[in-house]
């Protein structure tokens, strides 16, 4: 049986991308749009991959092999294909700069998979924070209207930062700034930890609110560690 090499991981990625484009609507217009995506998904395919050469592709007469046993080993290439067969794994070259190179027995599908959920667990679990300007003199119609922004963003677990620029003289009373701050946290209250309170930073003057954690789901964490 023909070990699997980069190119075939490859190859299957481009089959999938053309089996989606036979389903799709065929039309002029679509077709510009598909070929752009088409190769977007195999330049990302071709960077997803561009780090590893497995198998047959690896290069170096010996290797250190890792992922068998606590302890590496020094084998001739030969030796660790040899091995990764017996094992059903691949043979994954991870760092060509190292002396003898070193590769890991592994399985290389279950590998990018994993490594693919990663990213996108990082991406969801990405904090924004949003900015809202305001001024010392700001009237209660529009500090109402930026405050409910505040709590759209503070509900999907982003943070709000807002800020007053003191232009020129009025500089001077950054104390009236001040105020407006902290009538904001006021208002938001119930839904924020203040991370940064009134601060000033050249001409600005500026807070950081991030949500406030629910407390009773980490109370009923707490009592179920207890049970």
């Amino acid at each position: 049986m023909k070990r699997k090499t980069i190119e075939d991981f490859k190859n299957k990625d481009k089959n999938k991308d053309k089996n989606k484009d036979k389903n799709k609507d065929k039309n002029k217009d679509n077709n510009k749009d598909k070929n752009n995506n088409n190769n977007n998904n195999n330049n990302n395919n071709n960077n997803k991959y561009k780090n590893y050469k497995l198998n047959s592709e690896i290069k170096s007469k010996t290797v250190r092999l890792v992922g068998i046993s606590k302890e590496s080993k020094v084998y001739p290439l030969k030796k660790a294909l040899k091995i990764a067969k017996q094992l059903d794994v691949d043979l994954v070259e991870i760092n060509p700069k190292a002396t003898p190179t070193v590769c890991k027995a592994m399985n290389f599908k279950k590998f990018l998979y994993n490594l693919n959920k990663k990213k996108r667990t990082k991406n969801f679990n990405l904090i924004l924070t949003k900015e809202i300007r305001l001024t010392s003199s700001t009237n209660s119609h529009d500090l109402s209207f930026k405050i409910e922004n505040a709590k759209k963003f503070l509900r999907l677990k982003n943070k709000v930062k807002f800020y007053i620029f003191f232009k020129g003289r009025s500089i001077i009373y950054k104390y009236l700034g001040e105020k407006m701050l902290l009538k904001c946290i006021k208002l938001l209250s119930t839904l924020i930890k203040v991370e940064i309170p009134p601060k000033m930073d050249g001409k600005k003057m500026f807070i950081v609110l991030s949500p406030k954690t629910n407390t009773n789901e980490s109370k009923k964490k707490q009592i179920k560690k207890k049970i």
